[in-house]
């Protein structure tokens, strides 16, 4: 416990005089929101990989494979990260190149100026609150870490975890972001090694992991796992996994690292080493079979309830084959991984809501400012974002939901859900249609929440699993994306015919 704590510190400290330089950097709203534009692509590529995988990826995720085998393996890991780089060569080059000569701060505010319409720009102001659920997801990933190596309560953990993210945030802004990313970065790729190495010393040592599994349970290495609530079919674990891995680069800290370069070639080299990095992370998922043969059963319980507890999985793993002050090394790394996403997603909140939400009004009719005041007010709004966040999600991360995992999934997946159409039809198109898309915008919505909450009642002898928020992420991709696409192709054929 001792270690842990000086570890900690170490860490602690370390972050902060980062978040301090990146606060001398900072001198504007405009470099508090995307930078100067002076990041080099390794700095890019790492802090975007460091920001993707999250708690979700090293803390809580290895508990889906746990349950449903390779089949939560294919979904969460290889088909979400082929997706997630597809769509992020498809949008990131034309992002860059409209956002820069718009002067765009955030996705928001691309959409905004793209489409000319300002309330449009305020419609996903207020969409983008919905990252909240992520918030909870990665501070609750945080915690339960947190509880684990330093012996605090949950209460502690919280406190601890949102008042150091959000003030080194709140000062540095996006240098602190990616300065701090790329030191939690490099710590996540060595932890990672070190993880990947605990699996295979497991194989060398324990003979045929598979055989282990296959005496289990004989769906954990079934492609499709009839018996999951969540991969038991072909649609839900690799179709669903693809579209929704292109949709989460819609995210507010994503797909705005193409804003902090300067040329399509930096986006290149940044997106090479993205897909680097983020694969080896996105292949600690494997964790969840070989927490099968190295963790009792009885290990994940909850001390309490005596219910079983998916996301123990990970921590209570590493306890197992690593000695202890290792296991230490790799949980304040774990820490940093789920810090390093939480950050980001904090500096694009906030930047959101003081652009694109407060800024919008007070920039409307009589109460409009001219650009010095307005870039004073966003600076003192996205502050006080900050906070009123930090305090929001201390209260409900108190009383968690039962699976963090699937409550953050579905608050993101709306998010993203809602800017998949304007952003693609921004980027392909020359000149998109805004009725089209905001109403596909309004539908994807409507489809994703309108299944995940009703599918069952709605379909009661479908076989689907509407309880995967990716699943119900997918129909919605498909009946927004599409259409969007082929009434852009009819309203250009139309234009052309008058």
């Amino acid at each position: 416990m001792t270690l842990a704590w000086i570890l900690f510190a170490i860490y602690l400290l370390g972050t902060a005089y980062l978040g301090w330089l990146g606060h001398r950097k900072t001198d504007d709203f405009g470099s508090f929101a995307i930078g100067k534009g002076d990041l080099s692509p390794v700095q890019v590529g790492v802090t975007l990989a460091a920001a993707t995988a999250s708690a979700a990826t090293f803390i809580i995720n290895p508990g889906f494979v746990y349950v449903d085998g390779l089949a939560g393996f294919m979904h969460l890991g290889i088909s979400v990260y082929l997706g997630f780089v597809t769509m992020l060569c498809v949008l990131s080059f034309k992002f860059r190149r409209i956002g820069e000569a718009a002067g765009a701060l955030t996705i928001p505010d691309w959409i905004g100026k793209r489409y000319g319409s300002k309330d449009f720009s305020l419609y996903f102001a207020v969409i983008n609150l919905l990252a909240v659920a992520f918030v909870v997801l990665l501070v609750g990933g945080i915690s339960i870490v947190m509880q684990k190596l330093l012996g605090v309560s949950n209460v502690v953990a919280l406190v601890i975890t949102l008042v150091f993210v959000t003030g080194y945030v709140l000062y540095g802004g996006t240098y602190a972001h990616v300065f701090t990313n790329m030191f939690q970065g490099f710590l996540m790729i060595i932890v990672s090694a070190l993880v990947l190495w605990s699996g295979l010393k497991l194989y060398l040592e324990g003979g045929d992991i598979t055989a282990v599994l296959q005496a289990k349970d004989a769906n954990l290495l079934a492609w499709v796992n009839p018996e999951s609530k969540l991969f038991n079919d072909w649609f839900s674990t690799y179709v669903a996994g693809f579209l929704i891995g292109g949709a989460l680069v819609c995210q507010p800290h994503i797909l705005t690292k193409a804003l902090y370069v300067k040329s399509d070639k930096a986006v290149l080299r940044y997106i090479l080493v993205f897909s680097v990095v983020f694969l080896l992370f996105s292949l600690l998922l494997l964790a969840g079979f070989w927490a099968h043969v190295a963790v009792p059963p009885e290990a994940l319980m909850d001390a309490t309830t005596g219910a079983f507890r998916q996301d123990l999985v990970m921590t209570v793993y590493l306890q197992q084959v690593f000695p202890d002050w290792l296991f230490t090394i790799v949980s304040v790394v774990l820490l940093a991984a789920a810090m390093s996403t939480l950050d980001g997603l904090l500096v694009g909140i906030s930047t959101i809501t003081a652009n694109d939400l407060v800024l919008n009004i007070f920039s409307r009719g009589k109460s409009a400012r001219n650009p010095k005041e307005q870039m004073r007010l966003a600076m003192r709004a996205g502050h006080l974002v900050l906070i009123i966040m930090a305090v929001a999600v201390f209260l409900v991360a108190l009383y968690p939901p039962k699976l963090l995992g699937i409550f953050g999934q579905v608050g993101v997946y709306g998010l993203v859900l809602a800017a998949v159409p304007p952003l693609l039809a921004g980027v392909l198109y020359q000149t998109p249609n805004l009725r089209l898309v905001w109403a596909m915008s309004i539908v994807a919505l409507t489809i994703h929440f309108g299944l995940f909450f009703f599918g069952e009642q709605l379909f009661p002898t479908s076989t689907l699993a509407f309880a995967n928020p990716g699943l119900t992420a997918a129909f919605a991709i498909i009946f927004s994306v599409f259409p969007t696409l082929i009434g852009h192709q009819f309203l250009k054929k139309s234009e052309v015919k008058n």
